[in-house]
């Protein structure tokens, strides 16, 4: 690993980006695992316990969220995020039943060998409504757009550009406080990676680094509001939102996803 021209985002070596790709699947593999365990009448704790049982006991990997404790922060008490419908992101996993219409995000962060992967998925507990449905597939789009501008030479702001052109015109609003994050041995490292932003602004990319993309996108405003549990973010207007995150690496012509496995979801055409 080597520091680039931007101090502290990290250059990964190719030994670290074959790590990098194991921890990928092995996340992505826990997101296929637990798809058919979504359904009404099932606790975000059990969706939690099984997938806690299946990267320790399976994957012989750590669940990177169990007691992480950033800054100003209580240690995060569980291994998986559960965030429900109105709940943007960190939904903490509870005795609450899911029940048949909700939309449920699942956020995985698997380490393996020290280094991390992270993506998350949305589910449909039954049968969502169009609305929720629609917001859901629009927010995947919105990732992809963000995901098929990354390339040597491209702008962190072009990724934010890409995904809030998109989204802002059909009604749905970005969530501002939350971004992606350059990722490696290190859970969050340099980049911040925004979700809004302009063209041909902010840090340039280069082959190497790695970093998540992982746009909150809400069908209402884009105000959020924390919840007393210290972790729980909320829409403040109380409408659904919807988020999707893939962990990426630049690559010398373009980009590689390295959270990929065999359920994952195939990309939207271009």
């Amino acid at each position: 690993m080597q520091l680039s021209a931007h101090m502290s985002v990290t250059i990964k070596t190719p030994q670290e980006i074959e790590k990098m790709r194991i921890a990928g699947r092995l996340t992505s593999e826990v997101l296929d695992y637990i798809d058919p365990f979504v359904i009404a009448g099932v606790s975000t704790n059990e969706l939690d316990r099984l997938c806690h049982d299946l990267i320790v006991n399976v994957q012989k990997g750590i669940p990177a969220p169990l007691n992480y404790a950033p800054q100003g922060h209580t240690p995060y008490p569980k291994s998986i995020c559960t965030s429900i419908n109105h709940q943007v992101c960190h939904g903490v996993p509870s005795e609450k039943l899911l029940k048949n219409g909700d939309i449920v995000n699942l956020d995985i962060t698997v380490i393996m060998d020290g280094y991390h992967g992270d993506s998350s998925r949305m589910f449909y507990v039954g049968e969502p409504s169009i609305q929720a449905r629609r917001l859901c597939e629009i927010t995947w789009q919105s990732l992809w757009r963000g995901i098929r501008v990354v390339k040597p030479g491209a702008y962190l702001g072009d990724i934010g550009h890409a995904i809030q052109s998109f989204v802002e015109p059909l009604g749905y609003s970005v969530v501002r406080e939350f971004c992606g994050h350059g990722i490696g041995t290190k859970f969050h490292e340099a980049p911040q990676v925004l979700h809004y932003g302009r063209p041909k602004t902010g840090l340039r990319l280069e082959a190497g680094m790695t970093f998540t993309i992982e746009p909150m996108i809400n069908a209402g405003k884009a105000a959020i509001k924390n919840l007393g549990d210290g972790w729980t973010v909320v829409t403040k207007d109380h409408s659904l939102s919807a988020q999707y995150e893939h962990t990426l690496l630049v690559t010398q012509t373009g980009f590689e996803v390295l959270t990929v496995s065999e359920g994952c979801p195939p990309p939207p055409k271009p």
